[in-house]
């Protein structure tokens, strides 16, 4: 059952705990890599037959595969992953940066270039946690970026083919080629190429523990976009919110995963009762509910504070992925957050819709690390080259200055370089 705790009167480790994720997968992962660095694709189709057990002659998806694919899943859903793509390329070209350039004294100019990689690796689980929406919102904001090639990986099934519905994703987002690859196999080759799978520039994508510690090792070989925690929630909730409504809410991310995290934040002692009550209403009523049992039982907390402004606190210090605020007038309180991966306002707008369908990006910071980091963006897939010209007049105003500040660093050569071009030295 969940815990009630009421702030001010336990402390602040029962307030903001998070449940320890311990994995001991280091080792295992460094051999993987090694072995795909060396052996290629011979190593991939091994991992292929040793862990999803399946014998693959090829592990490129074919255009005949994507196509059946698209034809066989429903109509209907495949309208609504062109509405979802709709919204989610509304919102991410928003957020598409310019260049700069700055002429505003005598001789000198100066820049920025904004380019995007040349090439993006997307991973996407399969098996059971099979997503398409991972798909869309991966896959977008790299084709908005103006990437030059989408690489996707995806483990397939037992009989060698790729779940259709993550195919007919690819397909709508506009993923270039898309390989039958999973684990931290796949991000190897994603990170240092094979015969069939070239090397990127970036790679994104949620994964198990495995595809974690990849992207964490051969991060610096490439770029990656987090490290991506268990599932978190966090609702604050005054007293007029209706427990079924928040308690259905905190469900929707404890069903992810038994590491899950979801907490409601409230002024209303009565509230925090009845959404007790609601949740282990609910739990039997969900397909996982076992997973759910557990993300409830290990990591949900319900936290009775003095204020909504002291909600907002609390909820600043847990920094969560997702943050729902259930009040008449939620702009009121925008102002009052600083830490959240993605804030949903009002209470007709539940976490769910931000998974799925609204345009904003699924792919969050957990773990607190919402302190510092955004949500997967057009700027994950971008760099910036900035650029510097002066004509020779312009330099001879400010060289001496650039041989002081060099010699105090002991840097002469440095010094030199500038004087040099003004005046014999």
């Amino acid at each position: 059952m969940i815990k009630i705790l009421k702030y001010g009167e336990v402390s602040s480790d029962e307030l903001f705990f998070r449940g320890e994720i311990k994995t001991d997968v280091e080792g295992t992962v460094s051999g993987i890599i090694d072995n795909v660095r060396k052996k290629g694709d011979k190593a991939l189709y091994e991992y292929c037959e040793k862990f999803d057990g399946v014998k693959l002659d090829s592990l490129l998806v074919t255009k005949e595969e994507i196509e059946e694919a698209v034809a066989c899943v429903e109509p209907e859903f495949l309208e609504i992953l062109r509405k979802a793509a709709a919204n989610i390329t509304k919102f991410h070209k928003c957020q598409v940066r310019n260049g700069f350039i700055i002429n505003d004294e005598d001789g000198i100019v100066m820049g920025q270039k904004i380019i995007p990689v040349d090439r993006a690796g997307l991973y996407v689980p399969g098996g059971t946690a099979a997503y398409p929406s991972t798909v869309l919102m991966d896959a977008i904001p790299a084709k908005t970026a103006g990437v030059g090639e989408i690489i996707m990986t995806t483990p397939p099934s037992k009989n060698g083919k790729v779940n259709p519905a993550i195919l007919a994703a690819a397909y709508v987002a506009g993923v270039d080629r898309i390989f039958k690859v999973g684990g931290a196999q796949a991000i190897a080759a994603l990170a240092y190429g094979t015969e069939s799978i070239p090397k990127v520039d970036k790679i994104v994508g949620p994964g198990n523990a495995y595809v974690a510690e990849a992207k964490k090792q051969v991060f610096g070989t490439v770029s990656i976009d987090m490290i991506a925690g268990p599932s978190e929630i966090l609702v604050v909730a005054d007293g007029k919110s209706d427990p079924v409504h928040v308690a259905a809410d905190m469900l929707s991310q404890a069903e992810h995963d038994k590491m899950a995290t979801a907490v409601l934040v409230t002024d209303s002692e009565s509230l925090a009762l009845r959404v007790s009550e609601e949740i282990e209403r609910q739990i039997p009523l969900l397909e996982r509910e076992e997973i759910a049992r557990a993300s409830i039982d290990n990591n949900g907390k319900i936290i009775v504070a003095d204020s909504l402004d002291r909600a907002f606190e609390i909820s600043n210090e847990i920094a969560p992925e997702h943050l729902e605020i259930c009040v008449d007038n939620p702009f009121d309180y925008l102002d009052k957050v600083r830490h959240a991966g993605s804030v949903f306002m009002g209470r007709s707008c539940p976490e769910a819709l931000g998974d799925y369908f609204a345009g904003p990006n699924h792919t969050l910071p957990t773990s607190g690390t919402a302190k510092f980091s955004s949500p997967l963006s057009v700027d994950d897939f971008i760099k910036k080259t900035q650029y510097t010209y002066y004509t020779r007049e312009a330099l001879g105003r400010v060289a001496e200055d650039i041989a002081v500040f060099a010699e105090k660093e002991g840097l002469t050569g440095h010094a030199r370089s500038a004087v040099s071009r003004i005046k014999e030295i």
